[in-house]
């Protein structure tokens, strides 16, 4: 157990940090719920969704390769060099592609009036693209802590620079007078509106980048064609299983718009969608704060004895940690949903659906080992291309007809297929003896408690306080549940 442990501190380092400093980002969506209304918060919704595709592209996999490659390289700072100086070179590019061809991306975009955003993101993917490099080599060398205190400190510099320029700046004006008034209307503009989201986060991107500068500073950076080739082949197929995860990931909210008749309607749909779709975030967190100590630590293992009973066993309490989480949301879902303006709450019936989604995609990702593992990357990007096909074709028939709803749902299935689909082909090429019994045991119950809360308010209704009351109790059942299954046999790896 001795090496799950460390999984598990690792984890904790990444979770703690990321915990506190998305948290504190998340007080963003409060904040916008109440500053935007629902159409203006779906431009956000939508330009992040185009983001975070384009990103993938920025580092087309080379996070991975550098993971992979390290552990294989007589010189592990070669292989920094030759990681960095790529990206930074391809970013370089593509971003000055953006900013020369801003208006035309703006027009193919239908934001014809602000070609400034793709400005404001050209250098948000290009400095993002090239500090991943850096993280990832903190990541290798364990040194979670600072990862994660470069990242709290990003997070705190967005959210400083929203509150300024969205609360702080027209309190100012307001005043009508006076040195605060003469700064906030040098500064400000009310015209910009949602701009001043990028904006804010270009400036801690920006920042966050430079603070990196130390890890790179006293390195003899060295780049190698040769090497470089060889990482190429091996992350090209995880470029095309990225892009074809951010397909699945965020095609609902940039093509939503385009399903619905009527722009007005389908834009109100898109901000309360992007909205209650940050409250299942709270497992997607999870699963990415995992995800960073995780993967140095499944190659780390990989020429070790009993490495598979190793990620039966991480991936057996990965699922009772995401079932946990599940049930914990759904069960103060009363008190949550106050976390988004009172207009956005009409969408929180996606709110479990998601949840499952992210659960199979958690699952996914622990599955997903194998073929990085053994550089069978091409597997990666047949299941993602699968889970794309079926995002997008359950989009485009459900969507007109349900609306985000319908995208909740596409986004289920396609995660769901993708976790079968992998673990099939997994237990063929790497196999793993999870433990499905138990496995599926927390997964069931803790829908199986779900639906009991559910069926209980229905027939009693009871008030605010005795609904929590109940719903603790069948989250106290849930952990009492798993204490009692994990008790008897105590695994010794």
């Amino acid at each position: 157990m001795s090496v799950i442990r460390k999984l598990a501190g690792q984890t904790a380092i990444y979770g703690v940090s990321s915990i506190v400093s998305r948290l504190l980002n998340y007080l963003l969506v409060p904040l916008y719920t109440r500053v935007f209304v629902p159409e203006e918060y779906g431009v956000v919704t939508e330009l992040y969704a185009y983001l975070t595709f384009a990103i993938i592209l920025f580092t087309y996999g080379m996070e991975t390769a550098f993971f992979n490659f390290s552990e294989k390289e007589p010189s592990r700072d070669k292989v920094f060099g030759t990681s960095l100086l790529s990206v930074l070179g391809t970013s370089f590019v593509l971003m000055m592609l953006m900013m020369v061809f801003s208006q035309q991306l703006a027009d193919l975009l239908r934001y014809p009036g602000h070609p400034e955003y793709i400005i404001y993101f050209a250098v948000i993917l290009a400095t993002d693209a090239v500090s991943s490099i850096p993280f990832a080599r903190l990541r290798q060398q364990n040194k979670a802590k600072k990862f994660a205190l470069l990242k709290t400190i990003n997070i705190l510099i967005n959210i400083g620079l929203n509150l300024f320029f969205l609360v702080a700046c027209p309190l100012m004006i307001k005043s009508g007078s006076g040195v605060l008034f003469t700064i906030a209307t040098a500064l400000y503009s009310p015209e910009i509106g949602v701009g001043y989201v990028f904006i804010s986060n270009l400036v801690a991107s920006a920042v966050t980048t430079l603070m990196l500068w130390p890890e790179i500073a006293g390195l003899r950076l060295v780049f190698d064609w040769a090497l470089l080739k060889r990482m190429i082949g091996y992350s090209l197929p995880l470029l095309v299983a990225g892009l074809a995860g951010m397909i699945n990931e965020t095609v609902d909210r940039v093509i939503l718009k385009s399903l619905l008749p009527d722009k007005e309607t389908a834009m109100y749909q898109l901000g309360i969608y992007g909205a209650c779709y940050k409250i299942p975030m709270l497992m997607t967190l999870f699963i990415q704060t995992y995800r960073y100590a995780a993967e140095p630590f499944f190659f780390a293992q990989i020429n070790k004895e009993n490495n598979t009973a190793v990620y039966a066993t991480v991936m057996k309490y990965f699922v009772l940690v995401c079932a946990f989480i599940f049930l914990a949301i759904m069960m103060y879902l009363d008190i949550i949903k106050y976390f988004i303006g009172e207009q956005y709450r009409s969408g929180l019936t996606i709110v479990p659906i998601l949840l499952l989604a992210n659960m199979c995609f958690g699952i996914f990702v622990n599955l997903s080992m194998w073929y990085k593992l053994t550089g069978k990357t091409k597997y990666g990007a047949y299941f993602t291309i699968a889970g794309a096909f079926i995002t997008i074709l359950l989009n485009i028939l459900l969507i007109p007809e349900m609306g985000y709803m319908g995208a909740a749902w596409a986004t289920l299935a396609c995660y769901f297929v993708m976790m079968i689909l992998s673990y099939i082909t997994g237990q063929k090429h790497f196999p793993v003896s999870y433990d499905l019994r138990r496995i599926s045991f927390y997964v069931f119950l803790a829908l199986a408690l779900y639906l009991a809360s559910v069926m209980i308010h229905r027939s009693l209704n009871p008030g605010n306080l005795l609904s929590l009351l109940i719903n603790t109790g069948l989250l106290l059942a849930f952990t009492a549940g798993a204490f009692v299954s994990e008790r008897p046999k105590k695994q010794v790896i």
